[in-house]
């Protein structure tokens, strides 16, 4: 017979399932061994015996047919129901109230114990009740009563019955829970011992009671060796203190605790007499049975965390020596920077000078070569600049002097000091300025700076009789500053990359476009300063547009002047409008 239907983790409910079949089969022989004196008091005159054995040979042939189409709940019933039913004939025959029927009832109610749900054990109890009242009530009537020898002898044989069944039930019940007690404690067994973490338990006065075999690879010796003061020798002295705390913790306040120490570790293969200490993760859970307090057993599950630990420092050595690497390449740039400004200081005023015939009239050929050094040096000095910029955004050593001032005045300046720059690529620069803009706290070099070097951007890579547009409004509490173009536009997997340190999206010895790639860069770091946001937005040949959003009361904002608006009138609801129109549109 199939018990797939109560699943495999189920092994109780299988065996009362089988047990269920065994009553029946049980009840169906006795009962028939029972039918031949049954009959012969029958024919002597006596219905009762051949009644009760009737009811046994029906109850078990209609429990077992339920069994085997699987209604597990309605067999138990029938068996329980079949019995009371019995023990109700044999009350209602016998005159006494402490009868055969009574008895025979009180063990259907065991065996509903044994066998049924809370519903079926709570009806037994009720009919047994009506049971006993009947007896009861029939014991006071006048009413004829059959032989008492023949009443004793079906009581005692329905009772006999009765008895074997319930007899039968509690041995099977009692050994499906001993062999399954015996089953989960081997699993629980064959779980500690095979395990990876090593696993001790200690009894509530911190002896170690048991040790896994997992334990025995951790520490690298013998189990036994760790029971007395053997554990607490491993460990490292200065990790006791934090050992004993957590163990309190957990054996006297029965609270869970985790924790790292360090525990030595023998290795017998060791050339030098110096311990290996290794790191391991404790994890202290108390066995709590009951709630009346006291000390409680210990379970501890011990974990080897020495890669883990060591993965760390590595990590955080791997950070020093990247940080110290920053700090000397910060320093590295601005020493350069400040070594190179000063000569080519020199080479552009003198390079100046030679083009303008202060030092003398030049040939033309001169003049183009002293132009051509004025150019380059010029452009040697804006990379120095920029670099100077970056290495002190990263060094965290840009001082930002916030004060009032009016953003739109900034335009015109950085309009003039690219002028030259939009000409030679013949692109127009176009201003559009929000008005009633509120005075702007920030860093005004730093905004002439980020606005350079966007106009920087947005020219070199516009293409001839393009527009560059430059656009200030309030947006919230922030204002936006916004520079587009109309150039060659940038791929979505470059946008990403806005902002990164000497990134251009047309790299390469065969690119087509100059510049460092620190422009974005400084911005990005300038904006961040502020508590700024930087955005893009970009379409391969249709453009670019970067927009800087920068606090309108500087980088500390002052939620109370900006970030709350009262609106002076409520703006009426929208009508709802119907789509009726919209259909008659499409049908016409």
């Amino acid at each position: 017979m199939s018990f797939g239907g109560a699943g495999t983790g189920h092994r109780p409910e299988m065996l009362r399932r089988k047990t269920l079949a065994n009553n029946a089969r049980l009840a169906l022989l006795l009962t028939a061994l029972s039918m031949p004196l049954a009959v012969f008091w029958l024919v002597g005159g006596y219905p009762l015996p051949i009644l009760i054995a009737a009811l046994g040979l029906g109850g078990g042939m209609v429990t077992l047919a339920l069994h085997q189409r699987g209604m597990f709940e309605e067999a138990a019933s029938g068996q329980v129901y079949a019995m009371l039913a019995a023990g109700l004939l044999l009350t209602l025959a016998d005159a006494r109230v402490a009868d055969a029927g009574l008895a025979v009832a009180l063990m259907a109610t065991i065996l509903a114990s044994l066998l049924g749900r809370a519903s079926l054990r709570r009806q037994s109890w009720i009919l047994l009740a009506f049971i006993g009242t009947v007896g009861a009530i029939g014991s006071l009537l006048p009413i004829a009563r059959m032989d008492p020898g023949l009443l004793t002898g079906t009581g005692a044989l329905a009772f006999l019955i009765s008895v074997a069944v319930v007899l039968h039930t509690a041995n099977r019940i009692s050994a499906a829970y001993e062999v399954y007690d015996k089953a989960q404690i081997n699993a629980y067994r064959h779980l500690i011992e095979h395990v990876q973490d090593a696993v001790l338990r200690f009894s509530s006065e911190g002896e170690v009671l048991m040790a896994s075999q997992s334990s025995e690879t951790l520490f690298g010796c013998r189990r036994y060796q760790l029971t007395g003061s053997g554990l607490m020798e491993r460990l490292h002295v200065a990790d006791r203190p934090k050992f004993l705390t957590a163990f309190a913790d957990a054996n006297k306040s029965g609270m869970a605790r985790v924790f790292e120490v360090r525990m030595r570790q023998d290795d017998a293969r060791a050339t030098r007499n110096v311990p290996r200490f290794i790191w391991v993760e404790v994890s202290l859970s108390p066995v709590i049975e009951d709630e009346s307090g006291g000390e409680h057993e210990v379970v501890a599950l011990l974990r080897d965390i020495t890669d883990r630990k060591d993965g760390e420092a590595a990590m955080a050595e791997a950070r020093r020596a990247a940080e110290e690497a920053s700090e000397a390449k910060s320093r590295f740039l601005a020493t350069i920077g400040h070594e190179l400004r000063t000569p080519l200081n020199a080479v552009v005023g003198f390079s100046e000078m030679m083009a303008t015939g202060i030092g003398g009239e030049l040939s033309p050929t001169h003049r183009e070569y002293a132009g051509l050094i004025h150019q380059s040096g010029k452009h040697l000095l804006e990379v120095v600049r920029m670099l100077l910029d970056m290495s002190r955004l990263e060094a965290g050593k840009f001082e930002l002097q916030a004060e009032a001032f009016a953003a739109q005045d900034i335009i015109e300046p950085c309009f003039a000091m690219v002028d030259a720059m939009a000409q030679a690529r013949d692109v127009r620069l176009v201003a559009d300025i929000g008005k009633n803009l509120p005075m702007l706290v920030a860093d005004e070099r730093a905004c002439r700076q980020i606005l350079l070097n966007l106009l920087s951007n947005a020219i070199k890579f516009s293409n001839p009789g393009g527009a560059v547009t430059v656009t200030l409004k309030r947006q919230g509490t922030s204002l936006n500053l916004s520079v587009s173009d109309q150039g060659i536009g940038m791929a979505p997997e470059s946008l990403d990359r806005i902002g990164e340190a000497f990134f251009q999206e047309h790299a390469g010895l065969t690119r087509t476009y100059e510049g460092t790639g620190l422009g974005l860069s400084i911005v990005k770091g300038l904006v961040e300063l502020h508590k700024g946001a930087l955005r893009a937005m970009s379409e391969i040949g249709a453009g670019t547009t970067v927009t800087v959003l920068l606090p309108i009361n500087g980088p500390a904002i002052k939620s109370d002047d900006t970030a709350t608006v009262t609106p002076i009138r409520k703006e009426p609801a929208a009508a709802p409008t119907s789509s009726w129109q919209d259909e008659k549109r499409k049908a016409q």
